[in-house]
């Protein structure tokens, strides 16, 4: 079984930033990719920022430039640095890791619960 829990959500004003943290834990063999979605009310959930094993990085256009996504693969971490936050980033932002399990072969995907992010003044 493998766990995915996030951290660091909370209410800041427009201009601020904020840091989410991700950490996947059980039995993992290994991890392809981890990346942050967003869902704000009434909106489908859509993809923040990606990272692979690699270090390759994905972005979408809504946050480039003002998001930074990093990783710790030996810890099984993944930050999701925000700056110049604005009102329209507010939503739920759940984490997400692709793992392969110990003992099987193929990868999953393992949700977090969420954590919310509020951008107001």
């Amino acid at each position: 079984q493998v766990q995915v829990v996030e951290s660091g959500g909370g209410l800041v004003q427009p201009g601020g930033s904020l840091r989410l943290s991700c950490v996947a834990s059980g039995s993992i063999a290994s991890i392809t990719a981890m990346g942050w979605y967003r869902q704000a009310p009434g909106k489908q959930r859509t993809v923040v920022a990606a990272i692979t094993s690699t270090g390759r990085t994905n972005y979408a256009d809504s946050v480039k430039g003002r998001f930074a996504i990093s990783r710790d693969s030996t810890k099984n971490t993944v930050s999701l640095e925000m700056n110049s936050l604005k009102p329209e980033d507010t939503a739920a932002y759940y984490c997400l890791a692709i793992v392969t399990m110990t003992g099987t072969t193929g990868d999953v995907e393992v949700w977090g619960q969420g954590t919310l992010v509020t951008v107001s003044s």
